[in-house]
């Protein structure tokens, strides 16, 4: 039997972890020893769990997961070194007789595994001279450049994601096609037997319970999680010190913003986060939307 890779993606919030444990216990039942790969950014970083909303490991309830705690906040965890890691463990598993479930909300992530994803070259070079603009000018003007050259490119990136911004400008500048904000223009399969699975929740009650999951992480310590962190290095970390809740923590903890402020404004960027997800996850061929209380026996029979 040829072994399959489920895919389950969707907003922030929406119980893709649960439906994952879900599915991997129901193929367990069948004789299917299922096991998860995590295709969530910043659930790769050690210590990065209360803001990410990471399982436990009591909670994963012995399922085997891979690709969590895996990187240092003071890393930097790109998708060109996130892929071809996703591909082993997935590979892996199938070698041992078990279906593969990626669970994750991180676009592009997903997109470098499940599709033919291919990235540009990199050069350091002009890399650090725009990572030095954008420290000095700030990520507008850099966009404001990239609109200039993509405008397509440009529209779908996040406006205040800078290293996303100068990706994309160090691949202009070589010569290439931007990547970072979209899909291949017709997506191919990497894996043959390969199910697509998104989490749809009506934005009106997602919004609600998006807010009220921010002010959960901050009743259970998330400002205590930033700053043990904080001792180890995250605002060292291109990527971890900016993740949503954390820069907002840090700004907390450094007097900048009040902790209402920052779970306000927390709260913005999640709910403006996931609808970027969703857009994303909408242009995916063959993916199959399921409520977050679908039977996974069901999806697992059609």
């Amino acid at each position: 039997m040829t072994q399959r890779l489920w895919a389950v993606v969707g907003a922030t919030g929406t119980g893709k972890s649960d439906l994952a444990l879900d599915l991997a216990e129901r193929l367990h039942e069948r004789g299917n020893p299922a096991e998860i790969v995590n295709a969530d950014a910043m659930q790769l970083y050690r210590g990065m769990d209360i803001g990410t909303a990471k399982l436990s490991l009591e909670e994963r309830r012995g399922i085997s997961h891979h690709l969590l705690d895996v990187r240092d906040v003071t890393d930097e965890a790109a998708v060109a070194w996130y892929q071809p890691l996703a591909r082993a463990a997935i590979a892996d598993i199938h070698a041992r007789g078990g279906d593969a479930i990626l669970v994750g909300g991180s676009g592009l992530y997903v997109s470098s595994v499940v599709f033919d994803f291919r990235f540009p070259p990199r050069d350091p070079a002009v890399r650090a001279r725009l990572e030095r603009e954008l420290d000095e000018r700030g990520a507008g003007v850099l966009l404001e450049r990239l609109r200039s050259a993509d405008p397509a490119t440009a529209e779908r990136i996040d406006p205040h994601n800078g290293r996303r911004i100068v990706r994309a400008l160090e691949v202009l500048e070589q010569g290439s096609v931007t990547h970072q904000a979209s899909l291949p223009s017709a997506p191919v399969l990497w894996h043959p037997s390969t199910h697509l699975i998104g989490l749809h929740v009506e934005r009106a009650d997602l919004v609600q319970r998006l807010d009220a999951r921010v002010e959960r992480m901050w009743a259970d310590g998330l400002a205590d999680e930033v700053a043990r962190l904080r001792e180890v290095g995250l605002e060292r970390g291109a990527t971890a010190s900016r993740a949503i809740g954390y820069a907002q923590a840090l700004a907390r903890l450094d007097g900048r913003l009040s902790q209402a402020e920052a779970i306000a404004e927390t709260q913005a960027l999640t709910r403006r986060y996931a609808r970027r997800q969703v857009s994303w996850f909408k242009r995916y061929p063959g993916l199959e939307w399921r409520s977050p209380m679908s039977d996974a026996g069901a999806i697992i029979d059609l």
